[in-house]
């Protein structure tokens, strides 16, 4: 049964890093004694190794060591022993890059599905849905395929920031970008906003957090949906 947190951000403002989580991840990875942590979003400033140890210094709190996939000589079994795993954010265009190049999109949704469990966030989340084409993030590298692990039957706009009135930035905003994406494709997409996360047990999803999530479904206009909301017949 897949069990999987999909959560729009890791860190709140004023908060350190995966804090808001850990009370939800201490339950979600219970079985575990430790997670394999794909860092592969990263583009620069931080390497993997120090980007893992940034992790498992969190994930230390909740008495859960972290290992790096890039610390294994195969990526593939990696992810096939792996008894949790977590795909942390950075840009979506070169995670997905380099999932396609170590031959893991397929094995990783596969694992998933059949009851792995999984942390994502911001980008390690935009990889669960149908595809990343509803990504925030610039394309720095060109993926073989949009087409990510297709966790859930609809897409993910994390970071989701509403229109804010009073600003005199004259530039698209987020609901007018995925408007754009509409226009050509069905998908519904999720506005994630920070401190919101999904819950999937099985085939059941829902929202959790804080706050509300905003939903777009082609040809319609924009639904709020709050906490507790059930997504799991969308399509």
């Amino acid at each position: 049964m897949k069990s999987i947190i999909i959560a729009s951000t890791s860190t709140l403002h004023e908060g350190s890093y995966l804090q808001y989580l850990l009370p939800t991840l201490q339950v979600h990875f219970k079985n575990c004694k430790s997670i394999l942590f794909i860092p592969y979003a990263r583009p620069g400033g931080i390497s993997h190794t120090e980007y893992t140890q940034k992790v498992a210094q969190a994930f230390a709190t909740i008495n859960i060591s972290v290992k790096g996939i890039h610390e294994f000589e195969n990526a593939e079994n990696a992810v096939k022993n792996a008894e949790g795993i977590f795909t942390g954010g950075g840009n979506t265009f070169l995670l997905v890059s380099q999932l396609y190049q170590q031959n893991i999109m397929q094995l990783l949704a596969e694992t998933i599905k059949n009851g792995t469990p999984y942390l994502g966030t911001s980008a390690g989340s935009n990889i669960c849905g149908l595809s990343m084409q509803t990504t925030n993030d610039m394309p720095i590298v060109y993926p073989p395929s949009f087409q990510t692990l297709g966790l859930i039957p609809f897409n993910l706009n994390p970071h989701y920031l509403d229109p804010d009135t009073q600003s005199k930035h004259m530039g698209e905003t987020r609901e007018t970008r995925i408007k754009e994406f509409h226009a050509f494709n069905a998908i519904p997409v999720l506005g994630l906003r920070e401190g919101s996360w999904l819950e999937v047990k099985g085939e059941k999803i829902t929202l959790k957090g804080n706050l509300s999530a905003r939903l777009f479904l082609q040809n319609e206009s924009p639904k709020e949906l709050e906490t507790e909301s059930d997504l799991s017949s969308l399509n």
